[in-house]
């Protein structure tokens, strides 16, 4: 609508800074950065300098926004005082390259008046918060997203959805997290961070296999190297039945403090969930690595779990002579008892092979 009315304006000033400006913001919003910035090449053309983004100081800011933050760190900073905008971009910018203090001193004493600033001002207190483990941030942050949410003029909208959803998100209430999200789902589908939220919201109410397919469609690698996104990930594989691909994952990492972490996660999940021979796997690990008396009782408890297994024929005997080799390489015991008395005895009756 702004477009067509410009049009008619344009016709008669068709190198009218302000307008071609607003042109290129309009497609900006409808489109991307790349679209918007050739509508500016009318003005470069017109310009008797031929460097008009030098001149004019709302052009050069409009430019690092169409460019994704390109020399905001230049450009920005001069303009604080003479452009409003440029504050919150350069709040932007410094939340993309992670400098969450930097971003937090330039918003901390902005009184805002707008839905986007209330927005951006709770994004930074919550990065802020959660970076620094403040309960005060958090909770800013959280009054800060409910109050745009639940407003008349935002609440039907997505960044007013958005803003309900991050406030159940900090409040820790998955449920009422899920409602909003679900409801803008559609217009996110390629959206990492939206896929990371929706994943985390799923998982903890136990809809793992929506979990998953969230985690799996988010393709930043910096997210997919984190350890919160990888523990997560196991998880869901582990409450939906494919522990196999939970410790593809952990063989895939380089042995570490995460990694220990994680085999920890994935030995009690399989367990929980029955997947006894990958418990009994990665208690086995966790035990070479560190005596806990626990450890063993893992192992020992997911070894039973397989031979109950293969009794009813949920498991082959390939699997269990596997588990009666783990135990082998233990020096408790009780393993003699468990292989000899128990399961050697059972094989025998039943002309089961076991070595």
């Amino acid at each position: 609508m702004a477009l067509e009315i410009l049009q008619t304006y344009l016709i008669q000033y068709p190198t009218s800074i302000t307008a071609v400006n607003l042109k290129a913001c309009c497609h900006y919003q409808l489109y991307n950065g790349k679209a918007a910035e050739a509508e500016l090449k009318v003005l470069q053309q017109a310009s008797a300098s031929g460097n008009i983004f030098q001149e004019h100081d709302l052009l050069q800011h409009n430019l690092v926004v169409f460019r994704n933050g390109e020399n905001a760190v230049q450009v920005l900073p001069p303009l604080l005082d003479i452009i409003p905008e440029a504050r919150l971009n350069l709040v932007i910018y410094h939340l993309r390259t992670d400098e969450v203090q930097e971003a937090y001193n330039l918003i901390k004493d902005l009184e805002p008046s707008v839905p986007r600033e209330y927005i951006l001002k709770g994004v930074v207190f919550a990065a802020l918060g959660q970076k620094t483990s403040s309960r005060e941030h958090m909770k800013m942050a959280q009054q800060l997203f409910q109050l745009v949410g639940a407003s008349t003029s935002e609440c039907d909208t997505i960044p007013g959805r958005q803003c309900m959803a991050s406030c159940f998100f900090l409040l820790r209430q998955f449920e009422d997290v899920l409602v909003y999200l679900k409801s803008i789902k559609p217009y996110f589908s390629n959206d990492d961070d939206f896929n990371w939220n929706h994943g985390i919201a799923c998982a903890a109410v136990g809809e793992y296999k929506e979990a998953k397919e969230a985690f799996q469609n988010v393709q930043s690698e910096k997210h997919r190297s984190e350890f919160c996104y990888l523990s997560w990930l196991a998880r869901c594989y582990c409450m939906s039945g494919e522990p196999s691909m939970a410790w593809e994952q952990y063989t895939r990492m380089e042995t570490s403090n995460e990694s220990f972490n994680l085999l920890h996660q994935i030995a009690n999940d399989c367990y929980k969930m029955g997947h006894f021979y990958y418990a009994c796997k990665a208690f086995d690990v966790l035990e070479r690595l560190d005596p806990d008396p626990e450890f063993w009782e893992g192992k020992r408890g997911a070894a039973i779990g397989v031979f109950q297994k293969t009794i009813m024929g949920q498991e082959t005997t390939d699997v269990l002579q596997e588990v009666v080799n783990l135990l082998r390489s233990d020096s408790n015991p009780q393993i003699e008892h468990m292989i000899n008395k128990v399961m050697k005895k059972w094989a025998q009756q039943n002309r089961v092979r076991l070595e």
